[in-house]
C-alpha cells in the first residue's frame, strides 16, 4: 500500500527530527564521531539514555492508544468513544492511586495490572450504563463518557486530596515525556504486542462491530469478542497511564481521520492508525519541545489541546448530518 509507506516514512523522519531536539545540543556530526570512537561522546549517550528512549516511548503510546481507540468505536459502534471519554483513563489512575494508597512500596507490574483491573471495570460500567440510556442521538454517548468520568475522577480527586497525592495524581492524568530515560519506558513495549493481537483478530472486531445477531449468525461468541477486545484497551490505557501518564482524544482523533478516508475495516486500517498516531503524538511531541523553549510544554497539554479542537469539529460535523 504506497500510502502505508509514506505515513510509514513520514513517522521515521519524525523520529529522526526528534532525536535532534531538545536542551542538551546533539548534532548529526557529533553523533557520527561518537559513534567512530571520537571526544564527542556526550552526544551519543545522551541519544541512548534519554533521546531514543522518549522516541520509542511516544511512537509506541501513539500507535498503542490510536488502536485502542479504534477497538473501543468499533465494539461501541459509535464515533466519538476513546479511553479518554470513556471513564477508561480516569478509571485507570483510580486504580493506581488505590495501590499507592495500600501498597506504596509495590513495583510497577502490580500498579499496572491494578490500573488494568480498574480501567477494564470502568468500561465495563460505561458499556453497561449505555444499554440503559436511550440513545437518541449519537452524541449522547460521549456525553455520558464524559461524566462517568468526570464521576470517578472527582472521587480520585478526593482521596488524593484527603492523602496528599494530588500531585502525584496530576501526575498520572497529565502525558509527560520529559522523564522518560532507559529502563524507565521498557514497559510500554507491552502496548506493541497488544497492536499485534489485536491485528492478528482484527476481523473478529470488525464484525463485532455489526452488531451482536450478526455475530452470532456467524457462529462466534460476541461475549468472548468483546471481553477481548475490552482487555486490550484497559491493557494499553493501564501501560501508557503508568509509564507517561494520560494522552486525551488521541484514540478518537486519529480514527476518525482514518476512517474517513479507508473505511472501518480494522484489517486493512490498523497500521494507518497505529502509525497515524504515533506521527500525531511525535508532531505534538516535537511542538511541546519547541514552542517554549528551552522549556517544555507536556504532551498531554499539546494533544489536550489539539484533540479536544478537533473533537469539537468532528461532533459539529456529525450534529449538523443528524440536524
Amino acid at each position: 500500500m504506497p500510502r502505508l509507506g509514506a505515513v510509514a516514512g513520514a513517522v521515521g523522519l519524525l523520529a529522526i527530527v526528534s532525536l535532534f531536539v531538545g536542551v542538551g545540543d546533539v548534532t548529526p556530526a557529533g553523533l557520527w564521531d561518537a559513534v567512530g570512537g571520537g571526544s564527542e561522546r556526550h552526544d551519543a549517550l545522551l541519544v541512548l539514555a534519554s533521546r531514543l528512549p522518549r522516541t520509542i516511548a511516544i511512537v509506541l503510546a501513539g500507535a498503542g492508544l490510536a488502536i485502542a481507540g479504534q477497538i473501543m468505536q468499533l465494539l461501541s459502534r459509535n464515533r466519538f468513544v476513546e479511553p479518554s471519554t470513556a471513564g477508561t483513563v480516569e478509571s485507570a489512575a483510580l486504580g493506581i492511586l488505590a495501590v499507592t494508597v495500600l501498597a506504596p512500596g509495590a513495583p510497577v507490574m502490580v500498579k499496572m495490572l491494578a490500573a488494568t483491573l480498574a480501567a477494564l471495570a470502568g468500561t465495563a460500567l460505561f458499556l453497561r450504563i449505555l444499554h440503559h440510556v436511550p440513545l437518541r442521538s449519537p452524541l449522547v454517548v460521549p456525553l455520558v463518557g464524559l461524566m462517568l468520568g468526570g464521576v470517578v475522577n472527582a472521587v480520585s480527586t478526593f482521596f488524593a486530596y484527603r492523602l496528599d497525592l494530588l500531585q502525584s495524581l496530576n501526575v498520572w492524568m497529565t502525558g509527560d515525556f520529559s522523564g522518560v530515560l532507559r529502563g524507565r519506558y521498557e514497559l510500554l513495549w507491552l502496548t506493541f504486542a497488544l497492536v499485534l493481537l489485536a491485528y492478528l483478530v482484527a476481523d473478529r472486531f470488525t464484525l463485532a462491530g455489526m452488531g451482536q445477531d450478526f455475530v452470532t449468525t456467524l457462529g462466534m461468541s460476541y461475549r468472548s469478542v468483546m471481553a477481548l477486545g475490552l482487555a486490550i484497551v484497559a491493557m494499553v490505557t493501564a501501560v501508557v497511564v503508568v509509564t507517561v501518564g494520560a494522552i486525551p482524544f488521541l484514540g478518537l482523533v486519529v480514527p476518525n481521520l482514518v476512517a474517513m478516508i479507508f473505511g472501518d475495516n480494522l484489517r486493512r486500517t490498523a497500521p494507518l492508525v497505529a502509525l497515524g498516531g504515533a506521527a500525531f503524538v511525535l508532531v505534538c511531541d516535537l511542538v511541546g519541545r519547541t514552542v517554549r523553549y528551552p522549556y517544555e510544554v507536556p504532551i498531554g497539554v499539546v494533544v489536550g489541546v489539539v484533540g479536544s479542537a478537533l473533537f469539537l469539529t468532528l461532533l459539529l460535523r456529525r450534529g449538523a448530518r443528524v440536524a
